[in-house]
């Protein structure tokens, strides 16, 4: 790891998003729009091209080094669909595509939706697709093991309906017929599933940093809520509660860490222990989301639910990105398949060679 470089990542990102990220820009984003201002500066600051290739025109950093980015859009629970565009561009430099502009989306064939490829086109529905509305191409990974381009907006053969997660973000419908990709080629990486297994590792950072927000909030609350004569954080079950709720979120960043430095960069494809780490990590991030958001609304009490406290970002974007690119249950379920596979003699090697 770099130290260096990961400072100087993660100093832009806090000095960035502390400073323009606030209730009024997150309300204006669940109202459907895309504060382009904010994208022009996240895209000056060349975060979107972190992870793609150099020949590309991106600066093929690692995973590791774009984990204080991932972190920060769930720590401040930035709007934008950076992380989409990280790991389409990424993925759009390995296959020798040219990157378009503007943001980007994520859909992997199989996971959701019903696509079909009929003769260099791409026809059916594709579900909860991220921030579809305001990209102007998705990065389409098929289940024929080739990764395709295909442009939105203004496209033919593409109609979209506007939907939303839980965080009141954008996840919108698909409806293709026939629709052209702009490329095609081969999946450059030996990783099944490569949207699908590397769009986990992304959420499993950003719900790092949407639980560490909420384990924040609950700490500072409980500090400063009295009752009875002294603050509620002085009651042993409450600090009980947060003491649960911090192993979890620790836990659940060293997971999103190790996914990070195990997945395949511009610059190196290993990806023998990707699917393990990724699964490991959004499984234990998911579990840590779905626990530690009953803790914090617990601590909060009543007024954690209103939608005047600003608990409830961190927590609908937990709600929210526990589900999206598989949820700890699918993940779960692979890695006991996996296990069962392996038997008695592969179960120990599997799980310290990260990869059964």
């Amino acid at each position: 790891m770099n130290t260096s470089t990961d400072s100087l990542i993660e100093d832009s990102v806090t000095r960035l998003f502390s400073e323009r990220v606030d209730k009024n820009l997150r309300q204006r984003a669940e109202a459907g729009e895309l504060d382009a201002a904010l994208w022009r500066q996240v895209s000056d600051s060349g975060f979107p091209l972190l992870l793609a290739g150099e020949a590309a025109g991106g600066f093929g950093q690692r995973w590791s080094d774009a984990y204080p980015i991932l972190r920060g859009l769930g720590y401040w629970q930035v709007p934008l669909p950076l992380a989409e565009t990280m790991v389409a561009t990424m993925l759009a430099s390995l296959a020798g595509f040219a990157i378009p502009e503007g943001p980007l989306t994520l859909i992997e064939q199989g996971q959701g939706n019903a696509l079909q490829l009929e003769a260099g086109t791409l026809s059916g529905s594709a579900h909860a697709v991220p921030w579809a509305r305001h990209a102007s191409a998705a990065l389409v990974s098929l289940a024929d093991g080739r990764l395709a381009l295909l442009p939105l907006q203004g496209a033919a053969g593409i109609s979209l309906q506007p939907e939303a997660n839980h965080a009141g973000l954008p996840s919108d419908t698909l409806l293709l017929q026939r629709a052209r990709f702009a490329a095609l080629a081969a999946n450059p990486l030996p990783l099944e599933q490569p949207v699908w297994t590397l769009g986990a590792v992304a959420r499993s950072a950003m719900l790092v940093g949407a639980l560490e927000s909420a384990l924040e909030q609950s700490v500072r609350y409980a500090g400063e809520r009295v009752q009875f004569g002294k603050p509620i954080g002085r009651n042993q079950a409450i600090q009980q509660n947060l003491a649960l709720m911090a192993g979890d979120v620790a836990a659940a960043r060293v997971a999103a860490l190790v996914a990070c430095s195990d997945a395949p960069s511009a610059a190196a494809d290993d990806c023998r222990a990707t699917p393990f780490s990724a699964a490991v990590a959004k499984v234990r991030a998911g579990e840590a989301a779905t626990r530690g958001t009953g803790i914090a609304h617990q601590v909060h009490g009543a007024i954690g639910f209103t939608h005047e406290h600003s608990l409830h970002f961190a927590t609908r974007r937990l709600w929210a990105w526990r589900e999206e690119f598989g949820t700890d249950a699918q993940w779960a379920a692979e890695l006991g398949r996996a296990a069962i596979a392996a038997r008695a003699a592969g179960f120990w090697p599997g799980i310290t060679n990260k990869h059964f």
